[in-house]
């Protein structure tokens, strides 16, 4: 399902609450990429659904597991890795056709991903406002979001992290299908923090694409 914002703003006020974040932050940190968009290279809409409508998208979560079902790609596939996932992927010799990364990823195969081809939907909160400052001036064909209030040329498809916000923008523009790999949501080599948001992630997905669709 395509997630309508006044729908989100319901979930994400309680992400907020409890992850203890803080909406004005993550509202600056969206108009600070608002501005740094202004004077770099930017992939509309109109482009992103050309390359997603009515085609097999799968999305790459970073899990360990990526890696063992990376073959199951096929060449008419449009790849979506989450962050992370891209250094995976490149390894394998896979180039994803668009990249969704709050820029926690390793930021060298991000650049590199780019430009060979990747479109990048860089993602503004509170906590990476540095980090847009430092890499979005050296990324092209951009497109911002925000887990806030949407901006002009800062959009808010849904989701909260990298692995759902790519669902929930692959629905938006109305893929035949949609398939998830490299997706661990029981991983227990992670923090607790990071547990919590797998949690989330799930949620969301189950909201996105049904009941069932991460089990194994």
């Amino acid at each position: 399902m395509q997630m309508r914002f006044e729908e989100w703003d319901r979930i994400y006020k309680r992400i907020l609450a409890d992850f203890s974040f803080s909406r004005s932050r993550d509202e600056e940190a969206a108009r600070v990429l608002s501005s740094l968009l202004d004077s770099i290279d930017q992939i509309t809409l109109d482009e992103l659904k050309d390359a997603v409508r009515g085609r097999d998208v799968v999305v790459c979560g970073n899990a360990p597991r990526l890696r063992d079902e990376i073959g199951g790609i096929t060449p008419s596939d449009v790849v979506l890795a989450a962050d992370g996932a891209t250094s995976v992927l490149l390894e394998h010799d896979v180039i994803p056709d668009i990249i969704v990364t709050d820029l926690d990823g390793c930021m060298p195969d991000i650049i590199d991903a780019n430009r060979r081809g990747s479109a990048v939907v860089v993602h503004a909160h509170g906590d990476n406002i540095d980090k847009l400052k430092e890499h979005v001036p050296h990324l092209r064909r951009v497109l911002g979001t925000t887990q806030a209030s949407p901006l002009e040329n800062v959009h808010n498809f849904g989701g909260f992290t990298d692995g759902d916000r790519a669902v929930f923008l692959a629905l938006e523009f109305m893929p035949k299908s949609i398939r998830l790999i490299g997706f661990d949501f029981d991983d227990e080599n992670v923090t607790p923090r990071k547990s919590k948001k797998l949690r989330w992630a799930k949620v969301l997905l189950e909201i996105a694409l049904g009941p069932g669709c991460t089990d194994p």
